[in-house]
């Protein structure tokens, strides 16, 4: 039977974080300050480590990939809401909504990935420091950082070519500001018990098994460290790891919170905003941790400006 309410998808409408015309200003100018500092910050710690010889090691290879992530995750979403805010408009076309929506999984994935390697890398520096160099080669870090991206974007392809084979409906509402892969899902007419699956087992391969791994390499650095005798020695060995452990609890964080609050709430517009915290002001901390707990960092962005 034909449904009456099917129609050829040209756009989305965007219904961003609030419908009050009186808080679109204040929106606007928090998330374009928040904006501005990820990108002067995460560029700050990419030219530290390009211009400083003493960071050319492959744990600020990784922090320079990572930094590098973090301004394209929050460039997939946030430049679009403040078009819209100041063009008073909340359409996205079709085209651009599947863009944003796929170029947002590939980040974040490869954001999540980037952590993995980065808690690995601690792990070898911490408990088999005098093979450091030999086991973190720059043609292994080379691999690892391209087999985060393979798996990024093949998940990220997979997914979008699901989401094509859907049909959509009249009522085209995203209760979000950017396209977010199970708001979408939710607007179509046809059966989506298919992209539920993948989007679930995605979840468990690409979620699960590298925070899985980032445990497993931190109960190997607490008991390697828990060996050192003296107390500057497990100082040191600590403070090495100690930027990224922040980092990945804030990541991972703010991402358990919003699932836990949208099965809770089961409200889209809250989930919306709790989102916020892991796609835009996450990346935003990101390099300031790094800074403020990093000596190396401190040095090469002091020399920078001098």
């Amino acid at each position: 039977m034909e449904l009456k309410n099917e129609t050829r998808v040209s756009e989305f409408i965007l219904l961003g974080l609030s419908e009050d015309t009186e808080v679109q200003s204040l929106l606007f100018a928090l998330f374009l300050m928040m904006y501005l500092a990820t990108l002067i910050g995460n560029l700050l710690i990419i030219l530290a480590t390009i211009l400083d010889a003493h960071l050319h090691t492959p744990m600020y290879f990784f922090l320079a990939n990572l930094s590098f992530t973090d301004i394209c995750f929050t460039s997939t979403t946030v430049p679009k809401m403040l078009v819209n805010i100041c063009t008073e408009t909340k359409t996205i076309s079709y085209r651009n909504c599947l863009t944003q929506l796929y170029f947002f999984m590939v980040f974040g994935q490869l954001d999540n990935l980037l952590l993995t390697v980065m808690a690995y890398d601690r792990y070898v520096a911490i408990c088999y420091p005098l093979h450091y160099m030999v086991i973190m080669n720059p043609r292994f870090c080379g691999f690892l950082l391209l087999a985060s991206w393979l798996f990024s974007v093949l998940d990220s392809l997979l997914q979008c070519l699901m989401v094509l084979q859907l049909t959509f409906c009249i009522e085209l509402e995203v209760p979000h500001f950017f396209c977010e892969l199970t708001q979408v899902i939710q607007l179509a007419c046809s059966d989506t018990f298919l992209n539920d699956l993948l989007k679930y087992f995605a979840t468990g391969i690409l979620a699960v098994i590298p925070l899985t791994g980032i445990l497993f390499s931190y109960s190997k650095i607490v008991c390697s460290i828990l060996r050192i005798s003296s107390r500057g020695g497990k100082y040191k060995a600590f403070s090495t790891c100690g930027s990224h452990l922040s980092v990945v609890t804030l990541f991972y964080g703010t991402a358990l919170g919003v699932y836990l609050s949208s099965a809770a709430v089961q409200n889209a517009r809250t989930s919306a905003i709790v989102s916020v915290m892991y796609t835009v002001v996450t990346p935003m901390l990101n390099p300031f941790i790094y800074s403020l707990r990093n000596k190396d960092i401190k040095h090469a962005l002091k020399t920078i400006s001098s």
